[in-house]
């Protein structure tokens, strides 16, 4: 997976909007990418306001 979403994430699901394959879902205290799922675009990495999605 290239991309992770990390720590500083404010939960606004800015990033599970913009994921075109719904990739992104909210886990333990913050949104969280499904490998399985993830066709690595990149899309939800410009949408974060706070850039908390990072490659990996």
């Amino acid at each position: 997976m290239a991309y992770v979403i990390s720590d500083e994430c404010l939960c606004c699901g800015a990033c599970a909007d913009a994921c075109p394959v719904g990739a992104i879902s909210m886990g333990d205290g913050k949104y969280e990418i499904d490998a399985e799922k993830c066709v690595e675009c990149g899309a939800c990495a410009g949408t974060c306001p706070v850039g908390a999605i990072v490659e990996n």
